[in-house]
């Protein structure tokens, strides 16, 4: 029986999309040294709320300990800061700072061009379906 090539799976192919995409972010936002991670944090962050760790963590896709480790780093640079929760004095909420608000105003350009640069690259048409059948995906394949 012949084997299936790697390319031909959709895991694959996934994963090497991703890693794409990575690469090219990772490179788009390298002069404000921070990290993909760091941009998502600070992105949910930005509409000034402040988040759980919980809820965070789930917001930027990151696992607890991965979280705790980069919001240390962030804090360290003064780009956010932890407090209290006022309703509940157990729990900590994580707090963009003006620092922070600053950053991630640059870093929406740089990622707002590497966006364009796809779109370019595919056209919005495909783009656009490309989210559609993304967010279709994430929505059914969640798990139970």
């Amino acid at each position: 029986m012949p084997e299936k090539d790697l390319s031909q799976y959709l895991a694959y192919l996934l994963a090497s999309a991703n890693r794409r995409m990575r690469i090219g972010l990772a490179q788009s936002i390298a002069a404000e040294e921070v990290t993909e991670e760091h941009w998502r944090i600070l992105q949910v962050l930005a509409d000034e709320q402040g988040r759980s760790m919980g809820d965070l963590a789930e917001a930027v896709l990151l696992n607890h300990p991965a979280l705790t480790k980069n919001i240390d780093k962030l804090v360290a640079r003064g780009l956010v800061q932890r407090a209290a929760d006022p309703a509940d004095s157990r729990r900590v909420l994580v707090y963009i700072s003006d620092l922070g608000l600053e950053t991630v105003a640059r870093l929406r350009k740089s990622v707002d061009a590497h966006h364009e640069q796809i779109e370019e690259a595919l056209g919005p048409r495909k783009t656009s379906q490309l989210k559609k059948l993304l967010e279709s995906f994430i929505d059914e394949t969640e798990p139970n």
